[in-house]
């Protein structure tokens, strides 16, 4: 199963070349709004200099990185006790052990086969289902506080107020309600999906989705829901990190806005999100004239804390994979 996704054939191939022509998108895009203003390393200097007790915010960066993996391996243990038990510590394992693999490996791959793979067990096409819907959740989680976040961020930048930006909002609203639509009817979705002799070979992966109970639903939305809050509060920090003080509101709604540019922009091979967050942010904080040499010093640093540290010690699991797939 997992030789066969690697393979770049057909419409794989497609979306290979699509997240390239994204990708260098972002990166120009970057280079434009630099090239406008300079990346002048004088100008985060002078922004650091007025910034009181930095290490507290840097400490306080930190410290929110192993709450913020942490509540997603609260989520993963959740949805994988339908398929089988798990303590807490395998699921931290095999989170961190997804992480590091998903800079090296294609799309959600990385991050599945290192969850998956982490696991004793048999049942891989269940483990990898319950993989999806942990993602799948995380995605709605963001779409729906980003649907909030870009109603407000209208109201605060009149630039974004326009035709283009109410169309988004109102698809936003709808894949929201879309989504809760969804979860009502998941189980009668996931019987007739059983139906069609086309998809039956797929039925393990997507017949867990069906499974789970109202309560290990809403668990593990919280689970989500707070871990979007933490990894959202972590970016605020960031910010306030290198002196960008804006008002609470501007912040927390643009933010909102940042992440779930994120979350729908296809994801890249090594170097995970880095440059969607760094385009999004660009493009979100303009109006409020925050200097972009400071704002990409942010995202980096939030990058770094929240990304590149864990990855390194996921590297820990990696080495110790059992790389099987019976």
């Amino acid at each position: 199963m997992f030789s066969s996704v690697l393979s770049p054939k057909g419409t794989k191939k497609i979306g290979f070349w699509f997240k390239i022509v994204v990708f260098v998108g972002l990166l120009a895009y970057i280079g434009y709004v630099l090239g406008q203003q300079r990346f002048d390393w004088s100008v985060v200097q002078h922004q650091l200099e007025g910034v009181h007790y930095p290490e507290r915010w840097a400490v306080l960066l930190v410290l929110l990185t192993p709450i913020n993996w942490g509540l997603e391996s609260l989520k993963w243990q959740i949805l994988l006790k339908r398929v089988e038990k798990t303590s807490y510590w395998e699921a931290f394992q095999g989170v961190l052990a997804g992480l590091s693999l998903g800079f090296a490996l294609p799309a959600q791959l990385g991050d599945t086969a290192g969850r998956v793979l982490s696991i004793r067990t048999s049942a891989r096409a269940e483990d990898i289902g319950a993989s999806l819907v942990s993602g799948g959740m995380q995605f709605y989680v963001a779409l729906v506080f980003g649907t909030l976040a870009c109603s407000h961020h209208m109201t605060t930048a009149a630039a974004r107020y326009n035709l283009a930006c109410l169309i988004r909002l109102i698809l936003l609203v709808g894949l929201s309600v879309l989504g809760v639509l969804f979860g009502l009817v998941r189980r009668k979705v996931v019987g007739w999906l059983a139906t069609r002799l086309s998809l039956r070979r797929f039925a393990g992966y997507w017949n867990v989705a069906g499974q789970y109970d109202d309560w290990e639903i809403s668990r593990a939305l919280v689970a989500a829901a707070l871990r979007y809050l933490v990894f959202s509060g972590q970016f605020y920090v960031a910010m306030q990190l290198v002196g960008v003080e804006l008002p609470l509101g501007v912040s927390t709604s643009g933010i909102g806005v940042v992440f779930l540019a994120k979350t729908i922009t296809p994801a890249f091979n090594l170097l995970s999100d880095l440059g969607v967050r760094e385009a999004a942010s660009l493009w979100v904080f303009e109006p409020f004239g925050v200097p972009a040499p400071v704002l990409i010093t942010a995202t980096l640093t939030l990058w770094v804390a929240n990304i590149l540290l864990p990855v390194l010690i996921g590297l820990i699991w990696v080495w110790r994979l059992k790389w099987s797939v019976r």
